[in-house]
């Protein structure tokens, strides 16, 4: 896929070649060579070990026919001295720059575990949670070459290497980079680097800069959700035509189970005005949300959750199994004896109710872990990313040609079954009665190769799982369980997390257990006031990251998007309402930190009961103001679902249209 003008891995020889021997000559005492790594239009890269630090080290050597062109020896050392001056832990560590018999070369810092480029080709697209990491790396990498005066004009996942211990994302290959003012040099105007990840402006042989290599980012970030490049064409000329001239999609129309923040951040640097991109690498990594760092194992009550609840669809099977004796046993028996036998109808109902019986089981042994229903569904999350890695690496895309025969033979089928059941109602003739029978087998029949195809090709039911748990049902499910159970300690393990509400809430609730009978009676509601701050807080927490993510969905204001003046109106609304919600739940934890401070007082002895009773009155009348508030973002949902309805104004643009 990828034209190169830099340093494609190519296939590697089966053993060492004459120049690669002659090399190790020049090279003996210093450097042992062990294999070739691979060769790019500007040099032969190789695994070397360093004699006197004794340490493995990447040799990259300019061959000696290629060095005598004119210019070239000049331009590699260029790449050196380059690299040499950058210093970041995402960028890869030039040691020496070095000509010893005629050999251009530099030694490097070896990163052990491939190129990003090899990573997706393997295995498919990033994780939603894996992508912005990578990419703030790469950023932040940019950023610091940027504010050395350094432009790389050739970012590309060949040119970021995957350490296999950290997974720290390297850039490398500064092969045809520009520094300071040489990038506005009538000498530097030439088109050079990998068409599919090229900006406009190098495309057309122009001036470069910082937001040249962000564009470029851009591009690679699009093919890490997507498995797809921005654009594609017959020749590198084409695609680079379309880099100039054509607005690229948007990520989420390619990838459209990214993240909005993460789609809105890398569509705004592939537009092709450098002025309405981020200006610097820093603000695009900030842009991509906060790093997460390195995932860490889930606590063994979540792995068990997670476990019990991929195990529920074959304890359903079960007890459908046993339904399907026990329903015609009672029948029969009722028949047999004329009247309802409770044995067998009470085996019934158990087997209805055994499953849900068990989700419940699990959520309480959750809950009284100290985790609570966010905790479980985000560990839930994580196990569905890392399976649909594992599913993009074995079978590749998800949907598939046959996937959508499969689809399509359902719908036909189904849609004629009901066609032809009606038609066989109202005229009574048989061969529309036939037609549902064969209509009907051959629309379940795709039903059930779809289900089973996509099975075989995703996470689906794991989806579904978190689908429920986060929903309605999951909610009341939790709160079932946890009726009669005591409020438990938050765990503190990895993978866990309390939101800042919570840990206040169950601080003051045992602070609160502590203080003396009639000091308690004293304080009647304090434990009801506490909660209802804790879950108000919740609601506006999530309110907040809704917002966000709907603000992130609609994009910043640019007046060359079709309707901008309506987009600008919304956003507005949206960020009127966002802000309120982090106001007041600022003051929410505030009510609770200062019921919390009471309590401590009163524990010191320096507290009193009306000083904690004014700050209980302040607390609840803060009910009204959230109520009110939460109003207000139906209304901003109701105001996006109609623009979306009607067309007047859409938040996500999949035509070629710029954003």
């Amino acid at each position: 896929m990828l034209t190169d003008h830099g340093s494609t891995i190519t296939d590697l020889p089966t053993a060492p070649t004459p120049e690669l021997l002659a090399f190790q000559k020049a090279l003996a005492g210093r450097y042992s060579i062990e294999r070739e790594l691979g060769r790019g239009g500007m040099g032969i890269v190789s695994l070397a070990r360093e004699v006197a630090l004794d340490r493995p080290v990447a040799l990259k050597l300019l061959p000696p026919d290629v060095a005598a062109q004119p210019g070239v020896k000049e331009r590699f050392l260029t790449e050196a001295r380059i690299a040499a001056r950058l210093s970041h832990p995402n960028i890869v560590q030039i040691y020496s720059v070095d000509e010893v018999d005629g050999f251009v070369f530099f030694a490097m810092a070896f990163v052990d575990g491939g190129t990003l480029g090899d990573r997706l080709r393997a295995r498919g697209p990033l994780s939603n949670s894996e992508a912005p990491r990578l990419l703030r790396e790469v950023a932040w990498a940019l950023g610091h070459a940027h504010m050395q005066g350094v432009t790389h004009r050739d970012v590309k996942p060949d040119n970021i290497l995957l350490d296999q211990d950290s997974g720290r994302a390297m850039v490398t290959d500064f092969g045809i980079a520009v520094v300071g003012e040489e990038a506005h040099a009538e000498s530097q105007k030439q088109v050079v680097g990998t068409a599919e990840f090229m900006s406009p402006e190098q495309a057309k042989g122009s001036s470069v800069d910082a937001r040249s290599d962000l564009y470029s980012l851009a591009c690679v970030g699009f093919y890490a959700l997507s498995g797809k490049v921005p654009f594609t064409a017959d020749s590198a000329a084409g695609i680079l035509v379309k880099h100039v001239d054509e607005f690229a999609p948007t990520v989420l129309s390619v990838a459209p189970q990214t993240p909005p923040a993460i789609g809105t951040a890398l569509d705004r640097c592939l537009r092709k005005d450098p002025d309405k991109r981020f200006q610097s690498g820093d603000d695009l990594a900030d842009a991509l949300g906060a790093d997460r760092g390195a995932e860490k194992e889930l606590a063994v009550p979540l792995r068990v959750f997670i476990k019990q609840t991929r195990e529920w669809e074959s304890y359903m099977a079960w007890c459908g199994f046993g339904l399907s004796f026990a329903i015609p046993t009672a029948i029969a028996a009722s028949v047999e004896f004329g009247a309802p036998m409770a044995a067998f109808y009470g085996s019934i109902a158990a087997l209805v109710a055994l499953p849900i019986a068990k989700l419940a089981a699990s959520a309480r042994r959750l809950l009284r872990s100290g985790f609570t229903q966010a905790d479980g569904t985000v560990a839930l999350l994580r196990d569905i990313d890392r399976k649909e890695e594992e599913f993009r690496f074995q079978v590749g895309t998800r949907t598939t040609t046959i996937d959508k025969v499969f689809r399509w033979t359902k719908i036909l089928g189904l849609s004629g079954s009901a066609v032809s059941l009606g038609l066989g109602w109202l005229t009574g003739v048989d061969v529309f009665f036939t037609l549902f029978g064969l209509s009907n087998s051959v629309g379940f029949f795709g039903l059930l190769l779809q289900e089973l195809r996509a099975r075989g090709r995703g996470d689906v039911m794991g989806e579904r799982y978190l689908k429920f748990w986060k929903g309605k049902a999951g909610t009341r499910l939790f709160k079932l369980a946890g009726l009669g159970m005591k409020r438990v300690a938050p765990a503190i393990a990895a993978g866990s997390y309390r939101a800042t509400e919570i840990v206040i809430g169950l601080e003051a609730d045992r602070l609160f257990e502590e203080l003396p009978k009639e000091t308690r009676e004293s304080l009647e509601g304090l434990p009801e006031t506490v909660a209802s701050l804790e879950e108000d807080a919740q609601a506006l927490r999530k309110q907040v990251s809704e917002l966000d993510a709907i603000l992130a969905e609609i994009g910043d204001d640019d007046p060359s998007h079709p309707s901008a003046e309506e987009r600008s109106k919304v956003r507005a609304s949206v960020a009127t309402t966002r802000d309120d919600a982090q106001e007041k739940l600022q003051a929410a934890v505030a009510a609770l930190e200062s019921i919390r401070l009471g309590l401590l007082y009163m524990q010191a002895g320096t507290g009193t009961v009306e000083s904690l009773t004014m700050e209980l009155k302040a607390a609840k009348e803060l009910a009204g103001d959230m109520e009110n508030l939460l109003e207000g973002h139906r209304e901003v949902e109701r105001i996006l679902d109609e623009r979306r309805k009607t067309g007047v104004f859409e938040l996500v643009t999949t035509a070629h249209g710029e954003r």
